[in-house]
């Protein structure tokens, strides 16, 4: 088959959630299928790599367009679009993206995340009455809803979150109708978890979405452990630093959580690594054994050389790679409810679930000091990556919806 990848970001390197969905879908099935990629170039992306060439037919990379700060302020405030459908407003991406139509002969179109879904509107058009009119897949990354409302939940009794709430209460409208309309006008609509899923037929109960978890590819993960292994107790947090849920996740847990750890371990780190982080996370290294590290070009040493890694999100949608990962490397996770949605985990048996202040300093705190548990732990969620998600075999799943509807 030919299939048509619209992308908000260059899959390849694959260091960061989404980016590591779509690159584990594109590289399984590029194996079969001949595979075109459209997206977008984030500034922090300069090159497109020989792997990503050799992976896909082509690639076509359109710069993202800057926003200065009063055009987005503008925006917010008095546009009906949501804040993302203008990010990733471009003149240049729909020139090409009809060059692409007008050239090619796709039997599927996938579009990934509702950043991408602006481009719906073209896709159909330009197929209007047209019986070569491919499938047209949605690969709902998160409930984008879900992550507003649960922002707005959170920060709604803190008075320092004010403009974040106000922010949320904003967008929460405008992303639910552009979320009923895109589940209404795409053949297919995919989802990472069963609550996802729950979620978007609420707003449009005549979808039946298909779930197709997040997944790994279990052997980019074998690293020596042991040789990784630091004397200093080591928690580690990682994840794409600019987004709400993560940051809001470590600023509670270096501002509530680690001191009270400290108490009992006053040696431990807490380490966060991601790309992007903002102003308020990088001040975060100004706390004791707070370490922040930056754009990172691979994440597997540091989760390789931690003692636990934690998720301690209180807001958020879809499902944490960062699971898997941790997983993939046999490691002991505490989690939050909301950090470990849609897995199918067990409390004390995959990893231990923490909630509260309490709750996580005590669960932390035991632990550090039981080797065989973290052991124990790491093991049977790496038993759950092997069986349940692996890229080679969730992308026939995928297959299967590509041929059902092709036929």
């Amino acid at each position: 088959m030919n299939i048509l990848f619209l992308t908000p970001t260059i899959p390849y390197p694959p260091n960061q959630g989404a980016s590591i969905r779509n690159w584990g879908i594109i590289y399984h099935l590029s194996h079969k299928h001949s595979i075109t990629l459209l997206s977008f170039n984030n500034h922090d992306q300069t090159f497109i790599s020989k792997t990503l060439q050799k992976t896909c037919k082509t690639v076509t990379a359109i710069n993202l367009p800057s926003r200065n700060t009063l055009h987005r302020l503008i925006t917010i405030l008095f546009s009906d679009k949501t804040d993302i459908s203008h990010r990733y407003k471009s003149k240049v991406f729909s020139s090409q993206l009809t060059t692409i139509l007008s050239q090619n002969t796709f039997d599927v179109i996938q579009i990934e995340g509702l950043e991408m879904t602006p481009y719906l509107k073209e896709i159909n058009n330009y197929y209007d009455n047209n019986e070569q009119r491919p499938l047209i897949v949605y690969d709902a990354h998160n409930a984008e809803h879900i992550i507003q409302s649960r922002a707005i939940q959170t920060g709604i009794t803190q008075p320092r979150l004010f403009l974040s709430v106000l922010y949320s209460l904003i967008q929460l409208p405008r992303i639910l109708k552009l979320e009923r309309q895109t589940c209404y006008h795409v053949d297919t609509v995919i989802c990472v978890s069963k609550e996802d899923s729950q979620h978007l037929q609420k707003i449009n109960p005549k979808i039946k979405p298909t779930i197709i978890p997040n997944g790994i590819t279990l052997q980019d993960y074998n690293i020596d452990i042991d040789k990784t292994h630091t004397k200093t107790p080591v928690i580690l947090f990682c994840g794409k630093m600019d987004y709400r849920p993560n940051i809001d996740g470590v600023i509670w847990f270096v501002t509530h959580v680690l001191p009270q750890i400290q108490i009992t371990n006053p040696e431990v780190q807490f380490h966060i690594v991601g790309k992007s982080p903002t102003k308020q996370v990088s001040n975060l290294s100004k706390y004791n054994g707070v370490r922040v590290i930056e754009n990172v070009k691979d994440i597997k040493p540091y989760i390789a050389s931690s003692t636990i890694c934690v998720v301690p999100l209180r807001m958020g949608g879809g499902t944490r790679l960062k699971i898997l990962e941790a997983f993939a490397m046999k490691k002991a996770i505490v989690s939050t409810t909301i950090g470990a949605e849609g897995f199918p985990v067990e409390h004390n048996k995959h990893l231990m679930i923490a909630n509260t202040i309490k709750e996580q300093t005590n669960t932390i705190n035991s632990l550090l000091n039981d080797v065989e548990k973290r052991i124990e732990l790491g093991k049977a969620g790496y038993q759950m990556v092997k069986n349940d998600y692996q890229w080679k075999d969730l992308t026939n799943i995928l297959e299967t919806i590509y041929n059902v509807k092709n036929n």
